[in-house]
């Protein structure tokens, strides 16, 4: 099955280039490791009509299995990544941001400010990921395991079924 995931980079300073995108290629470099297909990408400022357009478009169905942001996820006032995927998504995953936050306190309490946040709009998955490209990666590695399963849910696929190990029972 292949998995067509897009990264949208949020960064003001990125998007005006006054500094270059480390996280969005640093995230595709683990997309195409893992064989997925890249669909698009975007760098985009800290606004959150804009983060709701681009996520609402690329949630077209066909367009894309995944979408991965990175930045935004702070507390910063201008970090409003969390807010615009909850204004776009019709489901939350509430397990996926959850697991990446427990993973990454293993490495820094700092991840305690991570808001990032997950969910479903049709059939595409959306994941917040930190705009550090370290963080970004740790978090995605985490989760990577479970992406693939998550998208044949989502597809109906005969084959999610097959995934599922039926552990025996306890006595």
């Amino acid at each position: 099955m292949t998995i067509l995931v897009s990264i949208l980079t949020i960064s003001d300073r990125a998007s005006r280039k006054e500094r270059p995108d480390i996280s969005g290629p640093a995230i595709m470099a683990i997309v195409e490791e893992n064989g997925w297909e890249v669909a698009r990408t975007a760098i985009i400022p800290d606004e959150f009509d804009q983060i709701v357009q681009i996520l609402s478009e690329w949630c077209d169905p066909g367009i894309n299995d995944i979408i991965l942001t990175t930045g935004g996820t702070g507390f910063a006032p201008r970090d409003v990544t969390p807010e615009a995927t909850q204004a776009v998504i019709q489901k939350t995953t509430p397990g996926i941001a959850e697991l990446m936050r427990l993973e990454s306190l293993k490495i820094t309490p700092h991840a305690m400010l991570s808001r990032g946040t997950a969910g479903i709009r049709n059939k595409t998955l959306i994941i917040n990921l930190p705009g550090s490209p370290k963080a970004a990666c740790e978090n995605l590695r985490t989760v990577l395991p479970i992406l693939p399963h998550a998208v044949e849910l989502l597809h109906s696929a005969s084959t999610a079924e097959a995934r599922h190990q039926f552990l025996p029972k306890i006595s």
